[in-house]
């Protein structure tokens, strides 16, 4: 007869797993939150309403929907300019991914991608550099791997070059001519 009553008793341990179905909402709250913990990195947003003017420097990640006015310095983090940001400052970062509006130069020690509605009027020096088709750019761009080491390089074929002084100046001549 014991045995009966525990036959019983599992039908009375469903009314427990409807208890846990609540659970299951709260916990797919919590991973949503936990979602930048468990990359292991931080990320700031900044708003579309929100406005900086100065300098903007960090250590996370930041995504900027809004306008800076200024420098904006995260030498080892990654800046996204949102689709609805303005950004009229020099900008450094490990990477800069662009998807709204930056006007002045931006240097990233990794890569600079300026994705299809993308605006960027300025330099940029990176040792890797992507442009969508339907982006904008107006600038220059610098892909030097280093800034240091590549300066030394740069330095030395200068010296080489006043050697053969006489291959370079029929080229310097040719453009002159066109």
């Amino acid at each position: 007869m014991w045995k009966r009553d525990e036959s019983v008793r599992p039908p009375a341990a469903p009314p427990p797993s409807p208890a846990p179905t609540p659970v299951a909402p709260a916990a797919e709250s919590s991973p949503v939150s936990a979602r930048p913990a468990m990359l292991n990195k931080d990320m700031v947003n900044i708003g579309k309403s929100v406005i900086i003017k100065g300098e903007l420097s960090g250590s996370e990640d930041l995504t900027i929907e809004g306008q800076v006015d200024g420098k904006i310095e995260l030498r080892q983090n990654v800046l996204t300019i949102g689709p609805n940001g303005k950004i009229k400052a020099q900008v450094f970062a490990k990477a800069v991914v662009v998807q709204g509006e930056v006007t002045g130069n931006i240097t990233a020690s990794e890569k600079v991608d300026i994705r299809d509605n993308g605006a960027v009027d300025g330099d940029i020096t990176s040792p890797r550099v992507a442009i969508a088709e339907g982006a904008h750019f107006r600038g220059s761009i610098d892909m030097q791997k280093g800034g240091a080491q590549a300066q030394k390089p740069a330095a030395a074929p200068s010296a080489a070059s006043n050697a053969p002084a006489t291959e370079s100046k029929p080229a310097a001549a040719a453009p002159a001519k066109a």
